[in-house]
């Protein structure tokens, strides 16, 4: 089956973090006999050659190329509202979208096209799908929701993009309850699937954790907490700051760490908070690291965590999959961002693969951080269920053969 991929994330270089989700689902599903085609914006970081394992093409909007400044996570400040310069380069990213995607889509003749955020790509493939009569399958990673209620234009496109498609995945009910409360989007459309993870990358693994951990200065007796995304406020990563400075000052404290992967609007903000709330020792702030280089902080850190706040609607974490496959238990708040059914209930169980907390509820998720922290063998059962758990329903083969099955229903009609 040829398959037409819109994006405006994908990794452009080695190491990169942007779009290795849509990366990885596309080599799931060329590595199930499908063919890929990728039409993306351009930017400059780009190596070339591109990704060899996919057909992929990227199109110019603005002039001279250091003005490329849209998608691979620059659009939108904090995840909660588009950057002044997102909403005066958008229109030029449409037009030039719609136009090479026309031209593209007659050249590949793709069977289906598979749109990763509803704007803009879910936009583009929809009238490209309109005018050469493609179905369209649209997939909610997160950030679209918020952008899709944020003025009557934005929910416009996006009520026409949910009319068009033939099946919409998000990966969170979050996403899809905004989608069909906010939107308009028919929820007989609807199927959640996550973004897995290769379970040829993330696997338990210990070499190399003693030499990171030394690395970090994280002493030998600490249980580390791992914290692994953007520094933006639905993240949460703050109430994981806040409960340590709580669980510094009980008796009989603990010797916990935490470990912060990644960057983001709220970086220094959030490194100042642990000054502020005195816990400052407790924290490392690794940054960002390359993707190949993962695997070790999961199997270094004893508990992965998923703090996330609502609103904004978001997706499940992939980082939180990925630890579970190293067999980590997860400590998160409990929403609907985090929501997610598989066959054999939710991916996060409270006392089965995770221990969550209310929303807002300080207290309740320093008790949760406590008892993990205080007891490896509730670790070790709980992160043992989170293998098992992600291998049955999380790996990308499995995740592209449920891509799969709607792509040759939509195709045959029968979606």
């Amino acid at each position: 089956m040829r398959i037409g991929v819109l994006t405006h994330n994908y990794p452009r270089f080695a190491g990169d973090f942007s779009g290795i989700f849509i990366k990885l689902l596309c080599h799931a599903l060329v590595e199930q006999g499908q063919r890929v085609h990728i039409l993306a914006p351009y930017d400059p970081a780009f190596a070339r050659p591109l990704d060899p394992k996919v057909e992929m093409e990227l199109y110019r909007y603005v002039w001279p190329d250091h003005l490329h400044q849209l998608g691979y996570m620059r659009s939108m400040q904090a995840d909660t509202v588009l950057r002044t310069d997102a909403y005066l380069l958008s229109p030029l990213l449409l037009g030039s979208g719609m136009a090479s995607g026309l031209r593209w889509a007659r050249r590949v003749r793709p069977q289906v096209i598979h749109a990763h955020w509803t704007l803009p790509n879910g936009l583009i493939g929809a009238l490209i799908g309109k005018m050469l009569g493609i179905p369209l399958v649209v997939s909610m990673p997160g950030s679209d929701a918020t952008i899709g209620v944020q003025n009557p234009l934005f929910r416009r496109f996006s009520r026409f993009v949910f009319d068009q498609a033939k099946v919409i995945t998000a990966n969170s009910e979050a996403l899809r309850d905004v989608a069909v409360d906010h939107l308009g989007a028919d929820p007989a459309k609807f199927d959640l699937i996550p973004y897995g993870f290769d379970p040829t990358l993330r696997f338990v693994d210990d070499r190399g954790t003693a030499d990171l951990r030394a690395q970090l200065g994280i002493p030998a007796e600490a249980v580390v907490f791992l914290s692994v995304g953007r520094m933006v406020p639905k993240k949460g990563f703050d109430f994981l700051i806040r409960a340590l400075a709580d669980l510094r000052t009980q008796p009989d404290p603990l010797p916990i760490r935490l470990v912060m992967v990644g960057r983001g609007d709220l970086w220094e903000a959030w490194q100042q908070l642990g000054r502020d709330l005195g816990v400052d020792d407790l924290i490392h702030w690794v940054g960002n690291v390359p993707v190949d280089d993962l695997n070790v902080y999961y199997n270094m850190v004893d508990v992965i965590t998923t703090p996330n706040r609502q609103p904004p609607a978001d997706g499940l974490n992939v980082a939180v999959l990925e630890a579970m496959h190293c067999g980590k238990p997860v400590l998160g708040i409990d929403v609907a961002s985090t929501r997610l059914p598989i066959r054999s209930g939710y991916v996060f169980e409270d006392g089965v693969t995770a221990l969550l907390a209310p929303p807002d509820d300080i207290p309740a998720l320093v008790a949760a951080m406590r008892r993990l922290a205080a007891d490896g063998d509730l670790r070790a059962r709980l992160g043992s269920a989170a293998r098992r758990v992600a291998e049955t329903d999380l790996s990308w083969p499995f995740i592209a053969g449920r891509y799969v099955d709607h792509f040759q229903r939509v195709v045959t009609g029968d979606r």
